[in-house]
């Protein structure tokens, strides 16, 4: 597997003092997901929990809907020119009867670290329909409990703490206990790795759960939520128009500038005890 840091000399300036030293950079590098051998799309993430992300991807995109659906994953050998294994191309197997991605769907073989959606044909194309609801989970949750997790992913992020370029993505229960946290230089990868965990523990649908994410809540977010079940996403900073609308049109309870005791509910407000009513 790949390293998921790497050194590299820097010139610092502090208060006008200049020195050379060595920084902490976390590694960014592409990953190729295949389905039955075949190319489906190039993804700039951080290297680790590489079948996370794969299975995470495929489930996000409609491609599979749990772990019944796949044979196996694996890394591709043979994918430098000297033949050894770059641990970045996964082949992910498709069991019998499971139709493979649909190339109607027209997707950029390359994606960048930042948008996980770049290149999706139409807007229409990405409301992809999920195998569950999430508009009826009765999942109820206090602030004090959202008002923690912010500092209880963070926690969570080594990655971040010898880098500070890193995403990261939590999954909790409503107690506001941690079952899963994953970090990439993609927010997107992020959830996708969290979501694939689930789909290898067989976690799925996530009822009853709350994902925490340290950037912006967008489209793309609201999306993966909605696809694997999860009722609520908290995030620390805003989220967009397009995923208000999608949260409230699917059901999903959606906050952003969840730092400390101050949040803001956009969507689905009655899951958030002592807020208003509908």
């Amino acid at each position: 597997m790949g390293r998921v840091t790497m050194r590299r000399p820097v010139v610092r300036v502090r208060d006008g003092a200049v020195d050379q030293r060595a920084d902490v950079l976390a590694v960014e590098e592409p990953m190729e997901i295949r389905v039955n051998g075949h190319p489906l799309t190039v993804t700039m993430r951080t290297p680790g929990n590489d079948f996370d992300l794969a299975l995470g991807f495929l489930l996000s995109e409609g491609v599979i809907r749990s772990a019944g659906d796949v044979v196996t994953v694996r890394y591709c050998a043979g994918a430098q020119v000297d033949g050894s294994n770059s641990y970045n191309v996964v082949d992910v197997r498709l069991a019998a009867g499971v139709p493979e991605p649909d190339t109607s769907v027209q997707r950029n073989f390359y994606t960048t670290s930042s948008c996980g959606l770049c290149g999706k044909a139409s807007l229409d194309a990405v409301r992809t329909a999920s195998a569950w609801s999430v508009s009826d989970d009765p999942a109820r949750v206090s602030p004090d409990v959202l008002a923690t997790l912010p500092d209880r992913l963070r926690s969570a992020q080594q990655v971040f703490d010898r880098t500070g370029g890193v995403h990261a993505a939590g999954l909790f229960t409503i107690s506001g206990d941690l079952i899963a946290a994953r970090e990439d230089v993609g927010r997107h990868n992020a959830v996708d790795k969290v979501i694939g965990a689930c789909v290898r523990t067989e976690g799925l649908p996530a009822r009853g759960t709350i994902l925490m994410v340290s950037s912006r809540a967008s489209f793309e977010l609201v999306q993966k939520a909605v696809m694997a079940g999860i009722p609520i996403l908290a995030a620390v900073s805003a989220p967009s128009s397009l995923a208000v609308d999608l949260a409230e049109e699917a059901g999903l309870t959606l906050l952003g500038f969840v730092r400390g005791s101050s949040m803001n509910v956009y969507a689905g407000h009655h899951r958030v005890l002592g807020t208003l009513r509908d």
